[in-house]
């Protein structure tokens, strides 16, 4: 995946360092589940910015697992001020960000994910028109694929290809907080 980041922006980390590094850790924390099992059961890979220090930065998702494999293009869980800053922006520009939805979720087949307010945030009132997006925790667009497709040859350029679809809404995402694209 090096040339397909590099080839969509120089900020996006892929990195096979064992800490630090774009693939997750393969054990599970135990402390709050019933389930003592140590491993996970899936694989994740994030290609985060490099401006990110954790599972929060902006960036691109890989998870694979026997009951189902996706690739997300997400900011999970924000700091409070990015998600302010991501919810201003969409406020101050609402084509825009209707163009990226309507472009990923309609030709490029992905879906928009993650949890939502039940109220609407501070300073935005019920019936603004992009209420629901504004209400997101989480800026997340998922395509599920075939678990089948991790085994073909051409996993990588598959991979690529929709990662191109969808690396607008990172763009966003990162013109949001002021970080590099």
């Amino acid at each position: 995946m090096n040339q397909t980041m590099a080839e969509i922006s120089p900020h996006f980390i892929v990195s096979t360092k064992k800490i630090g590094g774009s693939l997750k850790r393969i054990h599970k924390d135990m402390r709050f589940t019933k389930d003592k099992t140590p491993y996970k059961t899936n694989i994740g890979i994030h290609f985060k910015h490099v401006r990110g220090k954790d599972v929060h930065a902006p960036g691109f998702y890989l998870h694979i697992e026997p009951a189902g494999v996706f690739i997300s293009a997400r900011i999970w869980r924000p700091a409070t001020s990015t998600q302010s800053n991501i919810r201003t922006l969409i406020d101050e520009s609402p084509n825009g960000w209707n163009k990226i939805t309507s472009n990923i979720t309609g030709k490029d087949g992905f879906q928009l994910d993650g949890s939502s307010l039940k109220r609407p945030p501070a300073g935005f009132t019920k019936d603004h028109v992009l209420i629901e997006d504004l209400k997101r925790k989480d800026y997340i667009a998922v395509k599920n694929l075939m678990a089948s497709a991790v085994y073909a040859k051409n996993f990588d350029k598959k991979n690529s290809k929709t990662i191109y679809g969808s690396f607008t809404i990172v763009k966003f995402i990162c013109a949001a907080d002021d970080l590099p694209f």
